[in-house]
């Protein structure tokens, strides 16, 4: 009887700390501040915002709805310490007329401050690569911040990157801006048993705590 009890016992004693990291989470979710004039920047800082929360932020104190989720979050961290409204300025023109939906392209074309990822340039990208190009976030990011250079040097890039993701162990990089779809990419790669509308369940839990958004097998905890 007593061995029975013995062996129990490892089982009790996880079960008991699940349910304690359960309940403390839990208690972590209820922490969650309303998005008004009387958060701390560090609740600010420490919690998951939707964008449409920033932007109603924004609006209500008269701060620039203007750009992304970084550039509203910054404005509103800025008000947040001083009481100040951060002056925006309104887009610098770009210095470049090349179309890239009708102008002809060519390896030699300098990627310019306005360049596009239209269909014109997929049409080049697929002449000169072959059917099995394709634009992804990661190389586009790429041609926005290598102005300057070449058809051909981005022809190679999107070469480089695709023979990288042949490897199984490799990982896109993903901007910080995206928590959302690096965390489902992690859950779904680290939980082969559960399906895309588990990682959104887990996702829609995790987003509500105080700290980073960054997928953790703790996550599985917090249902």
């Amino acid at each position: 009887m007593n061995r029975d009890i013995e062996k129990c016992q490892p089982l009790t004693s996880d079960f008991a700390q699940a349910v304690a990291t359960v309940q403390r989470d839990n208690n972590r979710v209820m922490e969650r501040p309303e998005l008004n004039d009387n958060i701390s920047v560090t609740d600010f800082k420490e919690f998951y915002w939707l964008k449409n929360e920033l932007i109603d932020f924004c609006k209500s104190n008269g701060i620039s709805t203007i750009g992304g989720k970084k550039e509203l979050a910054d404005r509103i961290i800025a008000f947040l310490q001083t009481g100040t409204i951060t002056k925006t300025t309104t887009k610098e023109q770009t210095k470049s007329k090349f179309d890239w939906n009708n102008a002809v392209i060519t390896l030699d074309t300098i990627i310019t401050d306005n360049y596009r990822n239209s269909e014109h340039v997929r049409a080049f990208m697929k002449q000169e690569i072959g059917s099995s190009f394709h634009f992804n976030t990661e190389f586009m990011q790429w041609m926005k911040q290598n102005i300057g250079k070449t058809v051909s040097e981005a022809i190679t890039e999107w070469k480089r990157m695709n023979e990288l993701k042949k490897n199984k162990n490799y990982r896109t990089t993903i901007s910080s801006q995206f928590e959302y779809n690096a965390y489902i990419r992690d859950f779904l790669a680290d939980n082969k048993d559960k399906t895309l509308k588990d990682a959104i369940q887990y996702w829609k839990l995790k987003r509500n705590q105080r700290g980073d958004n960054a997928y953790s097998k703790k996550d599985l905890y917090l249902s």
